[in-house]
């Protein structure tokens, strides 16, 4: 606490005045008088304290001074050293993923934007920058100084569920520093020091994290395939708790119908795996948990059934470039001997020229050729049909010298002249009906796309998009037609009319895409470490080598000491008009 008008002290003889004055005033003697004799047994109550009567006859007194006092405190201006901030400007560093939900009473996100608020009025004037994380950490303000603007930033963030990708937003504030004396504030949940760079002598961390003892039990894992005619779901739990907890867990498809539910429980800091077979085929489940801890959003998690076919097998017999078109997709490529497919059709894709395999096999499978009949010559161009798989493959160009004869009862969506090129099963095999060797397919860039969507639609199904993380932006293999986005509520969410930049929902959960002549469905995950909530930590890191770059912000009392001045002149007045002004 200090003082910043010291100079006004010499308003203390006014007080003094005012005792002088009570020291010399006239003073009156107490007369009794017949008419008030018989008073003196009724006021016996008032005598009984001669502080209290002591009190009474003073207390005019006393008021005064005392108002007067306050008032030269008030002069002085009295203040409280609120905090220091430093440097020649400001940079927030804002956490927006979901584990800033985590929260007893409010969320640490919302405490942190109260923060922000108090704070404003401490920047005095020095511009702000405000710096969200995420994949690609977004520039809120820039060197912004209007309070009003800045008020309305802080209003306008919301958490976008996204891991936070915290160097990357660091290293964009660290693009604003240059060589200026900068305040770094990271509101985040928690951060370990080594994490913050401080090689800079013109940068100081301020970070503040989440309140302590956060308690939480989360579903960490959650994968489902199909198992012929049933689906096996595969659920992983963590009690990050000091104590026991029970949950009920229950698991429902894609209609909310109930499959499982059980009660559990789990010990301290607990990590259960629970496999649950014979369930209902379906393609979407869903997990949730039902417990009362301070972070809800990791207790729900949805998963597309038959997601998980990403390894791809290759038969031996096959040509060369097959194999490389696939690896250049970061798949893993297995080749395996020809009469060993079969019995391998349940551990990834198979790609042959088999046809028995067609029959054989429980699952679809690519076939690049045929080993039952014989090629002829053709000379024609490629036409592609309006199909997902030619999404972003173009055939146009493609030279084929041969072609094998088609499949009846099979759909074709690519054709050279009048005869089928490419052709789709009903259960969804694929039927290049070519050798790789008879045509220049692999030397067109549309070569690796079209084996990446083949990969694609293998992997999750041709009713479904698969599983993004929330704000993820990927291309997907879709027909160019105007697909709208749908929450499993049937909430409007969005337009797409650009299917090669394709951005999922940020909010975790089941969602549709529909165009006028389809539907697939797809999930938003959380990412694994915002299912899991940290310590939180608060602290300052680093020092400005130069002197005077730092600012104390004061709280002035003077206006409270004023209104309890206004309130003793009232108090006063009615001690006045009670005596009488007369006296």
């Amino acid at each position: 606490m200090g003082f910043s008008n010291l100079l006004f002290l010499w308003a203390i003889i006014l007080p003094v005045i005012v005792l002088i004055y009570y020291f010399f005033r006239k003073k009156y003697k107490d007369q009794p008088i017949s008419s008030t004799l018989f008073w003196n047994s009724v006021m016996q109550e008032t005598k009984v304290s001669p502080y209290l009567k002591h009190l009474q006859k003073n207390a005019l007194l006393y008021l005064q001074l005392l108002a007067l006092l306050l008032f030269i405190l008030a002069l002085i201006n009295p203040y409280f050293k609120k905090s220091e901030v430093s440097g020649e400007q400001i940079i927030w560093i804002v956490d927006t993923s979901a584990s800033m939900l985590a929260g007893k009473e409010t969320s640490t996100f919302e405490n942190h934007k109260q923060k922000m608020r108090l704070l404003v009025s401490e920047i005095e004037g020095r511009p702000l920058t405000i710096i969200t994380t995420g994949e690609e950490p977004n520039v809120i303000i820039r060197q912004e100084t209007d309070t009003t603007n800045i008020h309305k930033a802080i209003n306008d963030l919301s958490v976008t569920y996204e891991e936070e990708k915290l160097t990357k937003s660091i290293d964009v504030a660290q693009a604003f520093v240059g060589d200026i004396s900068t305040s770094i504030y990271l509101f985040t949940d928690s951060v370990e020091r080594n994490e913050l760079p401080i090689e800079s002598e013109h940068i100081k961390w301020i970070v503040y994290g989440a309140e302590k003892n956060l308690k939480n039990i989360a579903i960490t894992k959650f994968a489902a395939t199909e198992d012929g005619k049933t689906s096996i779901a595969l659920v992983q739990l963590k009690n990050d708790w000091d104590i026991e907890q029970n949950v009920i867990l229950s698991i429902f498809d894609e209609n909310d119908e109930v499959l499982i539910e059980e009660k559990l429980s789990l010990d301290a800091y607990e990590e259960r795996s629970l496999m649950y077979e014979q369930l209902v085929k379906t393609n979407i489940l869903t997990v949730n948990i039902e417990v009362s801890d301070d972070y809800s959003v990791d207790n729900t998690m949805s998963t597309v059934i038959g997601g998980g076919l990403s390894e791809i097998i290759i038969d031996q017999q096959m040509h060369g470039l097959v194999q490389k078109g696939f690896q250049s997709l970061n798949a893993e490529v297995k080749i395996a001997p020809s009469d060993q497919l079969k019995s391998m059709s349940n551990e990834g894709i198979i790609v042959s020229n088999q046809t028995e395999l067609l029959e054989s096999t429980a699952r679809p499978i690519v076939l690049i050729g045929r080993d039952d009949e014989t090629a002829l010559e053709v000379s024609n161009l490629v036409n592609v049909s309006n199909d997902p798989l030619f999404a972003f493959s173009s055939l146009e160009d493609v030279y084929v010298s041969t072609l094998y004869p088609p499949f009846e009862d099979f759909e074709t969506i690519a054709s050279i002249g009048e005869q089928p090129f490419i052709q789709r099963s009903n259960r969804g095999d694929i039927v290049i009906l070519a050798d790789i060797e008879s045509t220049d397919w692999p030397l067109h860039p549309s070569f690796p796309l079209f084996l990446w969507s083949l990969q694609n639609e293998f992997s999750v199904g041709a009713q479904s998009l698969g599983s993004f993380s929330p704000n993820e932006a990927r291309s997907i293999s879709l027909t160019n037609d105007i697909w709208t986005i749908y929450s499993s509520d049937d909430e409007y969410i969005g337009t797409i009319e650009n299917v090669s930049q394709f951005t999922a929902p940020f909010v975790p959960g089941v969602y549709k895409i529909q165009s006028e002549n389809d539907e697939k469905n797809f999930v938003v995950q959380l990412a694994i470490q915002e299912r899991l909530i940290r310590e939180g930590t608060s602290f300052e890191l680093g020092e400005f080598k130069n002197e005077g770059e730092a600012h104390s912000t004061k709280e002035s009392l003077s206006v409270w000491i004023l209104l309890t001045v206004l309130l003793l002149l009232v108090t006063e007045w009615e001690v006045q008009r009670r005596r009488g002004f007369a006296n």
